[in-house]
């Protein structure tokens, strides 16, 4: 049995930060003044005090490296244990939820999924509408470098591929990874203050601005009202598509640029085909509404840009209810909810770069079955392709499409009709947000969902922003002998 000391000492240094961001709604609370500010406080106390106890007690073995066990377990374990303490505000606060509802919200939250059980959003105190908001944008940047540092080096669906990349692209632009993450951090925090002025432009109100910046920036989707961002009509979409396109490329290509390569973002082959997969899509959609239903061509545009690309990049706010386009518009949402953005952003579901491996293998067989004596190498990026990455790749795929599978199949057994079924277990490992139906689509959301359905989907939620094979790998026996 490996030794869990240093993997409790990092949790509990993260558990005891998260109860330090709980000052800040407790803040607002009490700006507000309507007396919910002893929910943060109590929950702060509560987290901070558990977290640094958790540190203090294996502190003496938080020394060195940790192990590739140690390593796996770590960053499962973080996304698992978290949400316990960020869901204790949802439970003593104004929304009174279940520990259940409360779990699902803070898990939603911090794998920045933006699937929601709370409703009555609009009347809730301001603080745990912000709580919310900082649940994603924890989750946001906190993913950017399990994404960077973590996932390439545990060889995790193909991003063994980036092992490198991170910290020896284009001019070995840094020698450490502390130096990157630190410099993510700071684009990070950039990029939602620009976003936050950007919104109060517009029209938004401080507090508005702010925690949609946050759930923007982070292509998380918690809105503060229970129409998602359909409360907000014209320059906000606009601004917003912006953000979550930015939020959706790889945060390395902006660490480039800082340091002197301004064509690293169009030289990644994985964004020109990112925006392009947008662009191709958005005037399929666009000219559907014009032609079908009788939008006029900027307000279809702007329906388009701004729904489409938040369910490519998973961020899962929702202007209109898209459900209403017609059977052909609403199967082509499910679909792009799988593709989701760029290795390294803080979207999530498939990614790019994995269909770009996918097509370039496909390619190759191709031109073997053509001139079986030939020899040909799928290339990406201009870089030849181990047939170990595309081992990974292969495995992730089989993997994420028999688990939607399962997921789909064990939410129909809790009584749920197939519409249901298939899309919440899609936008659930996607970690999309809404799915499609009259329950859960962009115009309901998870509330109904029986107890059985809610831990399942927690599951998948999970499952999904860690790249499925992090956390299956706990469960084979070879890991915990090993």
């Amino acid at each position: 049995m490996f030794d869990l000391r240093p993997v409790a000492h990092v949790i509990g240094l993260l558990v005891a930060c998260l109860g330090a961001t709980m000052v800040l709604p407790m803040l607002v609370d009490i700006a507000e003044g309507r007396g919910e500010w002893p929910v943060f406080l109590e929950s702060a106390l509560v987290t901070t005090l558990a977290g640094g106890l958790m540190a203090i007690a294996s502190s003496n073995s938080a020394k060195g490296r940790l192990s590739l066990q140690q390593t796996f377990l770590l960053t499962t374990s973080v996304w698992a244990v978290l949400p316990l303490f960020g869901a204790i505000p949802f439970v003593l606060g104004a929304t009174e939820a279940r520990f259940v509802d409360a779990y699902f919200e803070a898990m939603s939250g911090l794998t920045t999924t933006g699937s929601t059980v709370i409703t009555g959003l609009d009347a809730l105190p301001k603080g745990i509408l912000l709580w919310r908001g900082l649940l994603q944008w924890l989750g946001g940047i906190g993913i950017i470098v399990v994404a960077m540092v973590f996932l390439p080096e545990l060889r995790v669906g193909g991003m063994q591929i980036f092992r490198t990349e991170a910290f020896d692209t284009m001019g070995k632009i840094l020698p450490r990874a502390t130096q990157i993450s630190a410099q993510i951090s700071t684009i990070y925090i950039s990029l939602t203050l620009a976003c936050a002025v950007a919104y109060l432009v517009a029209g938004m109100g401080a507090f508005d601005a702010s925690v949609h910046a946050l759930t923007t920036v982070s292509t998380g989707g918690f809105a503060n009202y229970d129409a998602s961002f359909g409360v907000f009509q014209g320059a906000p979409e606009y601004i917003a598509t912006v953000f979550m396109i930015l939020a959706a490329l790889p945060f390395v290509r902006y660490v480039q640029i800082v340091n002197g390569n301004r064509v690293a973002i169009f030289g990644d082959s994985q964004v020109r085909t990112f925006l392009s997969i947008i662009a191709v899509l958005v005037v399929i959609a666009a000219s559907v509404l014009v032609t079908v239903f009788p939008h006029h061509p900027e307000q279809a545009l702007r329906e388009a840009l701004f729904n489409i690309s938040s369910i490519i990049t998973g961020t899962g706010y929702a202007s209109v209810d898209y459900m209403g386009w017609g059977p052909f518009l609403a199967a082509m949402f499910f679909f792009i909810g799988l593709i989701g953005g760029c290795a390294g952003s803080t979207a999530c579901s498939v990614k790019v770069f994995r269909y770009q491996l996918l097509f370039a293998s496909i390619r190759t067989q191709l031109r073997k079955i053509r001139a079986p004596h030939g020899v040909f190498t799928p290339r990406y990026d201009g870089r030849p392709v181990s047939d170990d990455v595309l081992s990974s790749v292969m495995s992730f795929f089989m993997f994420f499409v028999v688990i939607l599978g399962l997921v789909s199949v064990a939410l129909s057994l809790t009584g749920l009709d197939f519409v249901t079924s298939v899309s919440g277990a899609a936008t659930a490992l996607g970690n999309i947000g809404p799915g499609l139906g009259p329950e859960i689509g962009p115009a309901g959301n998870f509330q109904g969902l029986n107890d059985t359905a809610k831990w399942i989907l927690i599951g998948a939620m999970l499952m999904g922003r860690l790249e499925l094979m992090a956390v299956l790998v706990l469960f084979t026996l070879r890991f915990w002998r090993g």
